[in-house]
């Protein structure tokens, strides 16, 4: 942002600001090297420090010390350039709170013992909103500045007050724009002296308080301000852990069950890249390590801290009579002296992991003891054939001593992880029951404030809810006409769908819906929900109507969702609604590939009858399926490849034949995938009428069969349980929404 839009993000042309974008430009050169380095191994770059063009070789672990150099300097550039907002952000609220209490004085003709006359109603409609505005700024100002902001308006507030009271006896005036000088405080004092210092001491003693929020140091509890106002402002780890433990009720409501660290909910939807990068970083840690102990002078210091970790984790996790044999097992003090001598004492080393592993054991489940046992003395006999290789050499038993220290660490997270889920597994009864939508809906009061406060509090959803009103109407005027054709053709004939054909070769290969037991089999979240309601079908009521059209109206966007724009009622399924997204532009391309593959056929007259024409399109259905799962990238060509392959193997065609196949359908699956083209919009319309049939009327056999009508049109009848699938997470959402947020999106239709 700094680089790309300095315009939009600095304001003045002042020593911090060029400073700023200085170290930004340094530290994103860096990370694109790291990155590169990370994903193609060491590069050769040229040398800066060289008045002569030479390349020089940049390994992972040297960018690595440069990036992180890089990384310091942008910090403290960022943190100097960032305070000076932070205060002056601070002094505008404290201003305006000033100017709404000599307003408020004024207005309502107080006294300064607090006092005031008989009150109408509209005052008494201005002392509350007042209040409830000035509450808002306490808050704003306790987040930017902690105690100390919080005290600095305090007393600009009481010193506005006794200059209005003052200048009133006097008989002068004063205007509500005079507003009390703020004093900065020491602390900030000493920041602005450090304008011409070319760094910043990161001592959290010097620093000011509104730095220190920039890394949410913590406030203690007290009560604030003369009104009495609680605030309370937890540790960032326990802010973390409330919404990890949010995030874990909101998807068991949503059906899914969550057997998995607490931490890595989102981790499914990591990229190739990230999951690459954290592995190559963990390497770089004990790479380092190792080197760390195996220089001519070793350092042991981080081995003992390592060594710590272990013990405060077993610590952790194991009863509370235990603890005191685990803290004399792993004596730090002890393995402190014995490495000190200078060489490594390899069998106490073992007797240490040895004895962290034994007890990991007796942690774990009884089921699990056996299975662990095994595990871990097959490990000690490989970490005793690596000490002994190479005739017991010093390197073979530091590598050993690493690879011990690893192990056992991976075990405890293992552990940790297992604890977690039998912890869900026992709160599985009040995760399935309405107590976890109640609990969802007290965190999101609390997040938000009361659902009378909904259109202050919620713009993003205030603005979906209006898109989603548009044309609102049309849309339910829509899909009760279909409903209506629907049953007449029930009642007018045994079979449920005509063959219809489209002129480019329609299919007659049609999923029957009449077949479908019940579509709560298509998904675990539907099946949850019909546990409340077994029949999902929106009724026309407007607050699940709205919400409903409104999720199918996000995953329908072409451009990807971005959490920026995602309502604040749906914060928490952002990965869902992407995912569900994702799935939608899959059904597309898939089904815009069978059209033009049917054409391909069709024109070349390669396809002897309908049922020939049926298999082609189901096994390159199938095909294609699976190659858009697993193949992140996957591009035209490897679209026409499986297109054309189901054709060469069902028809024997040479090369030679088939070439001109393969450029024909490249060219028009190319252009009918342009979002300006007639043949992807006819295609994206039915998509959309598909998942709007499941949407609106339901996971059951009604809302199958109002997809299917939808698919048949453009002969992608064979999509109809991935178009059932991914409707059936919308109707989940917006269901657990309306149960969860009804009272905020009352308030906000209201409007």
């Amino acid at each position: 942002m700094i680089l790309g839009h300095p315009d939009a993000v600095i304001s003045g042309q002042g020593e911090r600001e060029t400073a700023l974008v200085k170290s930004a430009e340094k530290f994103v050169k860096e990370f694109e090297l790291l990155i590169k380095i990370i994903l193609n191994g060491p590069l050769q770059v040229p040398d800066e420090e060289s008045d002569h063009l030479s390349l020089k070789r940049r390994t992972f672990t040297f960018q690595l010390a440069l990036f992180d150099s890089a990384w310091c300097s942008f910090l403290n550039s960022f943190v100097v350039w960032k305070a000076k907002d932070a205060r002056s952000l601070e002094e505008d609220l404290i201003r305006a709170a000033c100017r709404l209490e000599l307003s408020m004085i004024q207005t309502c003709k107080m006294t300064p013992e607090g006092d005031s006359g008989p009150l109408s109603h509209d005052m008494k409609a201005i002392q509350k909103q007042v209040s409830e505005d000035q509450k808002l700024m306490r808050e704003k100002v306790l987040h930017l500045s902690g105690v100390a902001g919080i005290e600095r308006m305090e007393n600009a507030l009481s010193d506005t007050r006794m200059k209005f009271f003052n200048a009133r006896e006097s008989g002068s005036s004063i205007s509500p724009l005079n507003t009390p000088i703020l004093f900065p405080s020491p602390a900030s004092a000493s920041l602005g002296s450090s304008d011409k210092a070319s760094n910043l001491t990161m001592d959290s003693e010097k620093q000011s308080s509104a730095v220190r929020s920039l890394f949410r140091d913590k406030v203690d509890l007290k009560d604030i301000g003369s009104s009495g106002l609680i605030h309370s402002v937890s540790l960032s780890s326990q802010e973390s852990l409330d919404k990890e433990n949010v995030r874990i009720v909101n998807e068991y409501v949503h059906g899914e069950r969550v057997f998995a660290d607490i931490s890595s909910l989102a981790g499914e939807h990591q990229s190739g890249i990230l999951a690459k990068v954290k592995e190559t970083m963990e390497n770089a840690f004990w790479d380092g390590i190792i080197e760390s102990v195996r220089q001519d002078e070793p350092n042991y210091s981080r081995v003992v801290e390592l060594m710590r970790e272990v013990r405060d984790g077993i610590c952790a996790m194991a009863p509370q009579n235990w603890r005191q044999e685990i803290i004399e097992a792993i004596d730090l003090e002890v393995l402190t002296q014995v490495l000190n001598l200078g060489k490594l004492d390899v069998d106490y080393l073992g007797k240490i992991l040895e004895y962290a592993l034994i007890t990991l054991r007796k942690l774990s489940a009884p089921a699990y003891e056996d299975e662990l046992k095994k595990k871990h003395q097959q490990f000690m006999k490989d970490l005793a054939d690596t000490c002994w290789a190479s005739d017991s050499s010093e390197n073979s038993e530091v590598i050993a001593l690493i690879k011990g220290l690893r192990f056992v660490l991976d075990q405890i997270q293992e552990l940790k992880q297992e604890i977690s889920k039998a912890r869900i597994r026992i709160l599985e009864p009040f995760l399935k029951g309405p107590g976890a939508l109640y609990f969802l809906g007290q965190d999101f009061t609390s997040r938000y404030g009361h659902p009378s406060n909904a259109v202050a509090a919620l713009p993003l959803t205030a603005k979906w809810l209006s898109s989603a009103r548009e044309g609102k109407d049309e849309e339910w005027a829509q899909h009760i006409t279909l409903r209506s054709e629907l049953t007449s053709r029930h009642e007018s004939s045994s079979s449920f769908l005509p063959s219809t054909t489209l002129r480019t070769g329609g299919s007659s290969l049609v999923k029957m819906s009449g077949n479908k037991a019940d579509a709560s089999s298509t998904s675990n979240a539907s099946h949850y929900i019909e546990t409340i309601d077994p029949h999902l079908e929106c009724k026309g009521v407007e607050i699940d109507l709205l919400v409903r059209l409104g999720l199918l109206k996000l995953v329908n966007k072409i451009t990807g969702l971005t959490e920026g724009e995602l309502p604040e009622t749906m914060n928490l399924n952002f990965f869902r609604l992407r995912n569900v997204q994702s799935q939608v532009q899959k059904i597309i391309v898939i089904a815009t590939s069978l059209l033009v593959l049917r054409q391909t056929l069709l024109s070349q007259r390669m396809v002897s009858s309908q049922a020939h024409m049926d298999t082609l399109l189901s096994d390159s259905f199938k095909q294609l399926s699976k190659c858009l799962d697993s193949v992140a990238d996957a591009g035209i060509q490897d679209i026409v490849e499986i297109l054309s392959t189901a054709v060469d193997e069902d028809n024997k065609l040479a090369d030679v034949t088939l070439r001109p196949s393969k450029e024909i359908m490249a060219r028009m699956l190319s252009k009918s995938l342009q979002e300006e083209d007639a043949v992807f919009t006819r295609v994206s319309r039915a998509v959309y009428l598909a998942v709007r049939g499941v949407v609106l009327g339901g996971t059951g056999k009604q809302g199958r069969e109002l997809a299917e009508i939808a698919l048949q049109k453009v002969g992608a009848s064979l999509l109809l349980d991935q178009v059932v699938e991914a409707a059936s997470v919308l109707v989940v959402a917006a269901k657990v929404s309306v149960i969860v947020h009804g009272p905020w999106y009352a308030n906000l239709t209201k409007e």
